[in-house]
């Protein structure tokens, strides 16, 4: 598989981790996942992100995860690893692993603890280091790790890091920022690299008017970003919100902290895709109301994309 690179563009799904209901790996809903997602399009998968429950992976557990979907994709699509962790010393470990079990690329958010804008900046100085050279994708994602780019830090590791080459953009709200960093490549004064969004794709109209190149995110309906995309890249942008319009109130829903990931998976389970919604502990669990709302979510979602055709 060829390695990432800034022209990448698409749908990069952020795959679930299933789990057995006792909490083990399960391999066989793993490979019913893979296929489901490039099924629905997706033109690459990124693993053991936030929603990928990677910190509740052991480090064994992380590549046995890595190793098998790599073998199921068998280079049908690109596949990016997240390689966050505490220290570089882990992180330029678990890079070198799964660079050479064929990843295109790795992701990695910043610490909790950088504050200044010297600080993100020598932190991705020391992250490029580790990873050796390994296609970056610097994931921007301030509601949870609490660290802010501007678009000046961004462009600034731009320009001094080579192999940064995506960025995860998932501020919120973040379409000054999108539009500030597509301004500064259009005019010249950066080098272009791609973008892809996240937040459960709740802005994606938007942020492909933009200049976004996909998303790189999940949903329980991933083939909502598809078509979104495809009918946005097409120029029938009315056609990309009136089928956003279908989607928006689950994906709304799912968006929520905390019991979002076990509402993406009790969907995904619900489909056919996984075995199990369990989350591995400590994890969110569903009431019957929880249940009773997605049903209904789900029903008026079918009804509208009927309608919609």
């Amino acid at each position: 598989m060829a390695l990432l690179n800034e022209t990448a563009n698409g749908v990069y799904v952020i795959a679930v981790t299933p789990f057995t209901d006792t909490g083990a790996l399960d391999l066989d809903s793993t490979d019913r996942m893979v296929d489901f997602y490039l099924e629905k399009g997706a033109t690459g998968l990124t693993l053991l992100g936030m929603m990928g429950e990677a910190p509740k992976l052991t480090a064994e557990e992380s590549r046995r995860l890595v190793r098998h979907v790599l073998a199921r994709a068998a280079g049908r699509v690109p596949i990016v690893v997240g390689v966050s962790a505490p220290g570089l010393a882990a992180m330029a470990e678990l890079t070198r692993a799964v660079m050479d079990d064929g990843a295109a690329g790795v992701m990695v958010a910043p610490p909790s603890s950088l504050r200044t804008d010297d600080q993100i900046v020598g932190y991705y100085d020391m992250v490029a280091e580790a990873i050796a050279g390994a296609p970056l994708v610097l994931q921007d994602f301030p509601l949870t790790t609490q660290v802010q780019f501007t678009p000046k830090v961004i462009l600034t590791i731009v320009e001094r890091l080579a192999n940064l080459v995506m960025l995860k953009h998932e501020d919120w709200p973040g379409l000054a920022k999108l539009s500030a960093l597509r301004a500064a490549s259009d005019a010249g004064r950066a080098r272009r690299i791609s973008i892809l969004v996240g937040n459960g794709g709740v802005f994606l109209p938007e942020e492909l008017g933009r200049g976004a190149d996909g998303a790189m995110t999940g949903f329980a309906y991933p083939e909502m970003m598809v078509d979104v995309r495809r009918a946005h890249t097409a120029g029938n942008v009315d056609r990309a919100h009136d089928l956003f319009d279908s989607y928006l109130p689950l994906a709304r829903y799912e968006q929520q902290p905390g019991p979002g990931l076990a509402v993406r998976k009790y969907v995904l389970a619900r489909r056919g895709v996984i075995a199990s919604a369990t989350l591995r502990k400590p994890g969110a669990a569903l009431s019957a109301a929880d249940i009773a709302d997605i049903e209904r979510l789900i029903a008026r979602q079918t009804r509208r994309l009927e309608e919609l055709g």
